[in-house]
């Protein structure tokens, strides 16, 4: 009667074993990539490299009571041109990190129908993806644009922000790649 039992679960646990072995072998492989509009996990992270970016460490209201500029990037996961994006903001961060907050926020978080602050990250959201702001120490508007923005571009606003040397009177910024999905994306 014993015997009878174990032979049972053996078998039982054989069969699920097959089962799984079977489906695992005929499942299609994940078809997200750079280039469509599939969720495939957090862009910052999985794109740029760079999980320190998400969560934001800081809010827009708390970075506007230190006297600090804030940088917010609004995006969503399944989105190519947010994915594409991620790496410049990445390597912004990698240069102006430590003198502004990096903000990123997926639109998915925001309540569409409540009325926000200008404190609040909700308050400058227009409706598309990636949306970039730059706003300066005082709360003033440096940079308010939809689409993606070349690093160059992101990086003459920064510059007039911190009172920096134009690019055409300063050394050249180097760019340095994160990892080897940067690197290929880079040549």
């Amino acid at each position: 009667m014993l015997s009878n039992y174990f032979t049972s679960v053996y078998r039982s646990i054989l069969a699920t074993a097959l089962i799984i072995f079977c489906s695992l072998l005929l499942a299609n492989p994940a078809s997200a990539g750079i280039d469509d509009d599939k969720y495939d996990g957090n862009v910052f992270v999985l794109y740029a490299g760079n999980g320190s970016l998400v969560p934001a460490r800081i809010s827009l209201a708390d970075s506007l009571k230190v006297n600090k500029p804030a940088l917010l990037v609004y995006y969503i996961d399944d989105s190519s041109d947010c994915k594409k994006y991620s790496t410049v903001i990445s390597q912004l961060q990698a240069y102006y990190g430590k003198a502004a907050s990096f903000i990123p926020v997926t639109v998915d978080s925001l309540a569409l129908d409540k009325k926000y602050s200008n404190t609040e990250e909700g308050y400058y959201y227009k409706g598309t993806v990636p949306q970039t702001v730059v706003i300066d120490k005082t709360g003033k508007v440096r940079l308010d644009r939809a689409g993606q923005i070349s690093f160059e571009k992101m990086d003459d606003t920064l510059r007039e922000v911190f009172d920096l040397l134009p690019r055409e009177k300063s050394l050249e910024l180097k760019r340095r790649s994160f990892n080897e999905f940067n690197t290929e994306l880079s040549q």
